[in-house]
């Protein structure tokens, strides 16, 4: 198609085509922004833990005072939740995977002050810690009965000893490159070394992807928690986790009445808690994206139709000198598509642009390269069945009744 009648009427509606060109150079730029935002959302919102997380539900009890001896009621309470129907593991830890809450510690593989130390997040756990959250051993061993401590008792001293610790593979191959982590010694409890008896395929970290000092690093030391500084976590069917999650909290009141019981969640809704605002953030924005590609959509509708209400006789004139319907439907076809690829190149331009305004203010990762000619291949099939029916109606005029408007 020769396209210098096309550029001819452009030139003489400059500021129409100018604005549908700005348009798409924006609904474009913001677009490829939008889809790699709501990518990224959308990666945080499939992390994978790790855990049999269908099968866990958390329970927390604190006290209304201070009186009695928690590490005896904390022993009560776990018998109690053993025993009760459908419960396959229960495990105390200070801390579990979208709880709110994020302990970490510095580990070394060197004693003093001058070593370097890599930072990761810091559980204590007592028996049936790695049984009841799931954790896949692949190297080494679980703690053995005898190496358990008190982790009240360990609080309170100023030099404590921590024999054993299992870490994850990640914090692994960190701390010991290329060779095997079991038996070696990390410096986390100042200058008693921690012997690494196990390696964990995941241990993940309490606030993953959002936590400052989440580097995938996870360590579990042998300590005991008591319920003020813990978590009861138990472990079942996905069939009964109501059931037991109402049976557990009765268990704790029952053993001290005293007690507020301000946790008692599976962690599935811990879960959708924890990534609300990300949830939120994908829909938003793709909200946003809706939204620009119809305004863009009826800009191009708009436009499309007046030109050929403006064009009438030239539409008759070319009709009747020959032209037929397909050859006007690809004229208004080929000329949508010069607008929208004029937009489409400064709308690459802008995206890249603002790409690189998130990246150094708000740390946002580099806009991948994929993702414009991804919007571009959008943008062009909307601008095209944008204008189709407009042009099917230009197409249809007959040419006697063009000449005569």
């Amino acid at each position: 198609m020769d396209l210098l009648p096309i550029l001819s009427t452009l030139r003489r509606h400059k500021t129409a085509a100018c604005l549908i060109v700005l348009e798409i150079a924006l609904t474009s730029t913001i677009v490829c922004n939008a889809l790699h935002l709501i990518s990224t959302r959308l990666d945080v919102l499939n992390h994978d833990s790790g855990l049999p997380e269908a099968e866990l539900v958390v329970v927390n009890a604190r006290p209304t005072g201070t009186g009695g001896d928690p590490e005896e009621l904390t022993a009560r309470d776990l018998q109690a939740l053993r025993s009760l129907p459908g419960v396959k593991n229960v495990a105390l830890v200070n801390q579990i995977v979208y709880g709110g809450s994020s302990n970490n510690s510095g580990a070394a593989t060197e004693r003093g002050p001058q070593a370097r130390r890599l930072v990761a997040a810091h559980y204590a756990g007592g028996e049936d810690t790695l049984a009841t959250l799931g954790l896949k051993l692949v190297a080494g061993r679980d703690f053995k009965p005898e190496e358990y401590l008190s982790g009240l008792r360990v609080g309170e001293q100023d030099n404590p000893v921590v024999g054993q610790a299992i870490i994850n593979r990640a914090l692994a191959e960190k701390l010991f490159p290329g060779r095997s982590a079991v038996g070696q010694a990390i410096y986390v409890y100042g200058e008693s070394p921690s012997q690494v008896i196990g390696v964990v395929e995941q241990l993940p970290h309490p606030a993953p992807g959002k936590a400052a000092f989440d580097e995938g690093n996870a360590m579990l030391f042998p300590l005991r928690p008591t319920y003020r500084g813990g978590s009861y976590v138990l472990r079942t069917t996905p069939q009964q986790r109501d059931a037991v999650l109402k049976a557990a909290s009765a268990a704790l009141e029952r053993n001290d009445a005293s007690r507020i019981i301000n946790r008692a969640q599976t962690v599935l809704e811990m879960r959708a808690a924890y990534y609300a605002q990300d949830r939120a953030m994908a829909w938003l924005l793709g909200g946003v994206c809706i939204a620009l590609l119809v305004v863009t959509a009826f800009g191009i509708v708009g436009l499309a139709s007046f030109w050929v209400q403006q064009r009438t006789r030239m539409i008759g004139t070319r009709r009747a000198l020959g032209a037929t319907r397909g050859q006007i439907l690809r004229y208004f076809q080929a000329e949508n598509f010069l607008l929208a690829s004029a937009g489409i190149v400064l709308g690459m331009v802008g995206a890249l642009a603002l790409s690189l305004l998130l990246m150094k203010q708000y740390e946002m990762p580099r806009l991948p390269l994929a993702y414009l000619p991804i919007g571009a291949l959008v943008l062009w099939a909307l601008g095209q069945l944008a204008v189709w029916a407009p042009a099917r109606r230009a197409a249809a005029l007959p040419p006697v009744a063009a000449l005569r408007s």
